[in-house]
């Protein structure tokens, strides 16, 4: 990965931080984005120390305001004249109905809008980089997820596990419209994007539900992620692979599960309802 630069968000905790430490050692310019400034520090410190890296920046930013990410996305413009592999990992679950200062149901907001948002700033830096790769991290969660593009924000009836369903399943359909649409784009002929799922981590996923993680659900993610989740090392390992092996180079719009290509659901193949997707996207985050 000498001379790539990657772009990847979340990348202060779990399969995102080890993403970032493994792809700096094998010579990646890496640029994490996270939330906490003390911790950006750190854990750019720790990982240009373990890897003798010393390419390797963060920024800071809650992806969740939309003015944030444009603010990240002009900071890289800024800092770097290329981008070799975009990795979209930021997300969280919320138990309960949360509101951005943007007005957007916050796991609607985090999960998919800032994915379609960053990618969008940052496309064209992207096609100018070429061969260069988009790696959208979803889940297996979207197969029980629907798209209700009449109220895509919970806004008559929410449910904390049925918003995070609909956003990894938005992942899922924005990767494969973005495939068809830069497959028909002479200039973004050149630009991968596939989808992926980690597994299911041994991680701090849902903790920031600090009034609900002692309810049922709570428990029952606490007993699961001793009995069966992965390591957040073994998480990463299709994020490295995604964004470094060259045998995935000009494979597009496919959906990977521990480094093999999966089927995913049936909705998420739904043409019609992903075009009307990105469309709502486009109103949502002021670029329709």
């Amino acid at each position: 990965m000498q001379g790539k630069t990657i772009l990847i968000t979340g990348a202060t905790a779990g399969i995102g931080e080890v993403a970032a430490l493994e792809l700096a050692r094998m010579g990646a310019t890496v640029v994490g984005v996270g939330r906490n400034p003390a911790k950006c520090t750190a854990v750019a410190e720790r990982i240009r120390r373990e890897t003798g890296n010393p390419n390797v920046d963060f920024l800071v930013a809650d992806l969740a305001v939309q003015a944030q990410v444009r603010r990240v996305a002009a900071e890289f413009r800024q800092r770097y004249d290329r981008l070799d592999v975009l990795i979209n990992n930021a997300g969280a679950f919320y138990m309960q109905r949360e509101m951005t200062t943007d007005g957007h149901e916050m796991t609607w907001a985090l999960n998919h809008l800032a994915y379609f948002l960053l990618t969008d700033l940052l496309l064209d830096r992207l096609k100018a980089s070429a061969p260069a790769r988009i790696i959208n991290v979803a889940s297996d969660a979207h197969q029980g997820g629907a798209i209700n593009l009449a109220d895509p924000e919970g806004k008559e009836k929410y449910s904390g596990w049925r918003a995070y369903a609909q956003s990894k399943l938005a992942n899922i359909m924005f990767t494969y419209e973005l495939a068809r649409r830069l497959a028909a784009d002479p200039t973004g002929s050149g630009v991968t994007v596939n989808a992926l799922h980690p597994g299911f981590i041994a991680s701090n996923f849902a903790r920031n539900n600090v009034n609900g993680w002692r309810r049922p659900f709570g428990l029952l993610l606490t007993a699961l992620q001793r009995i069966a989740a992965r390591s957040p090392e073994e998480g990463a390992e299709t994020i490295i692979y995604l964004a470094s092996d060259p045998k995935v180079a000009g494979i597009t719009g496919q959906y990977f599960v521990k480094k093999q290509v999966t089927k995913s659901n049936a909705a998420s193949h739904n043409a019609a309802v992903a075009a009307r997707l990105w469309s709502v996207s486009e109103q949502m985050v002021g670029n329709g």
